[in-house]
């Protein structure tokens, strides 16, 4: 199952913000077994949002999107993506009560702009918002799953982590671990993780991660990842192919010459 994620911001682009949210909405959609193939990043512009999430649902089964869901002026994702998915946008009840119900609790009025947050794409589903005032919006289009969040980090965490069991894919599991070698360059390396992948015919990833220089001190993290139908299959596949990285790390360290 392929997934994408949409992230819209001016602050992310011209680098005021660290996009956080991308690389912690990627962590749990790989561990709900997703693959996830393309990340973009967009201004908040109409043109931009509508290009972005006419990409995304053309190639994922599943796209999930973060940023521009408050009250403000360029808080526009909800009403871009529905324009170019071609739905309406009309105000949800269910999404009208969670809004009304927070600000009501401290004495505020329902001014134009709070209700703003209550206008969901019809057909579409209000996800609670435990930390702030925006709902999410679950929406299934054309057999795809369109999962819209808040760009605020702690926001966004709290809604995702509310739906995983919906999206998590069936019969698939992910799991992944590494090893550190001390005193071997990743060039060095490189040739033993290119025959180990091509042992394991697909069924594991293995990246190698510098962690000191390549010529003085060198560290290497080498990483390997497993999907397969359950947990204990996945893992046995990462640990097997590490226990052989770390038997070929031996050899070299014990009997040649590192060049």
């Amino acid at each position: 199952m392929r997934a994408s994620i949409l992230t819209i911001g001016n602050e992310i682009l011209k680098g005021r913000t660290i996009n956080t949210n991308f690389s912690h909405i990627g962590r749990v959609l790989t561990f709900a077994g997703y693959d996830v193939y393309r990340g973009i990043v967009v201004r908040d512009d109409p043109a931009e949002i509508a290009w972005g999430i006419t990409q995304c649902v053309g190639f994922s089964d599943l796209v999930v999107t973060s940023g521009g869901l408050g009250p403000t002026f360029d808080d526009m994702t909800v009403k871009c993506i529905s324009d170019a998915l071609g739905l309406p946008v009309e105000t949800n009840a269910e999404a009208l009560s969670m809004i009304k119900s927070k600000y009501l609790a401290q004495n505020l009025e329902l001014t134009p702009e709070r209700m703003k947050m209550a206008m969901l794409p019809r057909g579409s589903e209000p996800l609670p918002n435990p930390v702030g005032t925006a709902p999410g919006v679950f929406l299934q289009y054309r057999g795809r799953t369109v999962i819209i969040l808040p760009g605020v980090p702690s926001e966004m965490k709290a809604i995702l982590d509310s739906i995983i069991s919906r999206i998590k894919v069936r019969d698939r599991a992910y799991y992944e671990d590494s090893i550190t070698l001390h005193g071997v360059m990743e060039s060095t390396f490189a040739p033993i993780v290119a025959e180990e992948m091509k042992l394991a015919g697909g069924s594991v990833y293995i990246k190698s991660h510098p962690v000191s220089f390549e010529l003085n001190t060198p560290v290497l993290e080498i990483e390997v990842s497993a999907s397969a139908t359950d947990d204990s299959a996945a893992r046995n596949l990462v640990e097997t192919t590490l226990k052989r990285l770390k038997a070929k790390y031996d050899e070299l360290m014990n009997g040649k010459t590192l060049r």
